[in-house]
């Protein structure tokens, strides 16, 4: 099957180890040696309105890629674990 990268643009990722989406394809990484994909991308979700900027983009590899279907592309992602929590401005003036 043969795809245009504004039609892969178009397609849901869909992280199969949840059932998660991840959301569009934004942009593709490639080797310009071989011309092969490397990986896809994701752009985080821009928190208020953009205004401060945006959470850490997905960087998907292609070996992590499943299925590139009609309307999905099927993915195995490993989110990254964030327990620790982050510390707010007041969390210090509280104490």
């Amino acid at each position: 099957m043969n795809c245009r990268v504004t039609q892969l643009r178009a397609k849901e990722i869909v992280n199969i180890k949840d059932g998660s989406r991840l959301g569009s394809l934004c942009d593709i990484e490639l080797d310009t040696r071989t011309g092969q994909l490397i990986s896809i991308i994701v752009y985080g979700e821009s928190r208020f309105m953009g205004l401060l900027g945006r959470d850490d983009d997905i960087v998907i590899p292609w070996d992590k890629i499943n299925i590139i279907g009609d309307d999905t592309i099927l993915v195995t992602y490993d989110a990254p674990d964030y327990r620790t929590k982050k510390q707010g401005y007041f969390d210090n003036m509280i104490k």
